[in-house]
C-alpha cells in the first residue's frame, strides 16, 4: 500500500492544469484537496507575439519553458499559413510537462536537457553563437533561461505570451487547511507566493507541521528565501517525481493522517 493512502494532500496549480497531479495522488490513495493560487490569461498586448510568429523563419530555436508557453503560443501559431513552425525551426523544452503540450498540439521536440531546469537547456542547443532563440513566456519568467542562451552566445527574443495572475480566494480551500492537511505541493514560485498571501497573517499558523512539497529548486528558493521549510523536493522535478517523493517521504515518516486525533 503507498504511504499516501488516506493522506489529505494540497494542489495548488491552476486548476486548468491540476488534472495530472490530482489524479496521480488520488491513485496512490490520496485524499486531494484543490487550492488553485493561479490563473494563466493571454497577454494583454498581442502584437509582440504576433510579430514573433510572423517572421518564425529568422529564429533557429523556440524555447519552451512550461506548458501554459506551449498553449498560448500555440494559439498565435494558428495564425500563419497552415498553423506550423516553418522547416528550419528547432524546438526545445524543459521538461516532461512541456514537451507533452507540444506533443499534444502536434509540435515536434528537438531537444530536452536531462535535468529539467531552465538554466540547463543552452546546453544541449548546440552551438548557439550568432543564433537567434525565440522565448515565449510569462510575463513573471524567471531571468536564469534568458541569461544561459545569451551566455551560450545566442541572440535571444523574449515575448510575453501569457500572464500568470492570483487566482480568487478558494473558501473550501481554507476551510480544508484549518480542519488539517498532511501535505501541500508547490510547482512553481507563484504557486507558492500566491498561497502565501491568500492565507495573509494565517500563513504561519496553518502550515506549521504541514509537509511542504517543491517541484524543484526555484521554487524551494522562493519557499527558503519568505522563511518556509521545504521538507520535499524531488530528484526529478516533474510531477511523477513530485509523487514518488512524497511518497517516500511519508513512508519514512511514521505519522498519523491529518483528521486524526492529534
Amino acid at each position: 500500500m503507498s504511504a499516501l493512502a488516506g493522506r489529505t494532500i494540497v494542489v495548488t496549480r491552476a486548476a486548468a492544469q491540476a488534472a495530472p497531479l490530482r489524479e496521480a495522488l488520488g491513485a496512490r490513495g490520496a485524499r486531494v484537496v484543490l487550492v488553485p493560487t493561479i490563473v494563466a490569461e493571454p497577454a494583454r498586448d498581442a502584437e509582440p507575439v504576433r510579430r514573433a510568429v510572423g517572421a518564425l523563419e529568422a529564429y533557429a530555436w523556440i524555447v519552451f519553458t512550461s506548458a501554459n508557453a506551449v498553449r498560448f503560443f500555440a494559439e498565435s501559431l494558428v495564425t500563419r499559413p497552415g498553423g506550423r513552425l516553418p522547416p528550419g525551426v528547432h524546438v526545445a523544452a524543459v521538461g516532461t510537462g512541456t514537451a507533452a503540450a507540444l506533443a499534444e498540439r502536434g509540435i515536434r521536440l528537438d531537444a530536452i536537457p536531462d535535468e529539467f531546469l531552465g538554466v540547463r537547456v543552452a546546453e544541449v542547443l548546440g552551438d548557439l553563437h550568432g543564433r537567434r532563440v525565440l522565448l515565449p513566456r510569462a510575463d513573471i519568467g524567471r531571468p536564469e533561461t534568458p541569461e544561459a542562451l545569451r551566455s551560450a552566445g545566442a541572440l535571444v527574443d523574449e515575448v510575453t505570451v501569457y500572464h500568470t495572475v492570483p487566482a480568487a480566494p478558494a473558501p473550501a480551500g481554507v476551510a480544508a487547511l484549518e480542519a488539517g492537511v498532511d501535505a501541500v505541493t508547490f510547482t512553481s514560485p507563484s504557486t507558492f507566493t500566491n498561497l502565501i498571501a491568500m492565507l495573509g497573517d494565517r500563513a504561519a499558523r496553518l502550515l506549521a507541521g504541514v509537509t511542504l512539497a517543491s517541484i524543484g529548486p526555484v521554487t524551494s528558493e522562493a519557499m527558503r528565501a519568505a522563511g518556509f521549510p521545504v521538507h520535499v523536493e524531488p530528484a526529478e522535478h516533474t510531477m511523477a517525481g513530485l509523487v514518488d517523493a512524497l511518497d517516500t517521504f511519508f513512508a519514512s515518516h511514521a505519522t498519523g493522517v491529518a483528521g486524526d486525533a492529534r
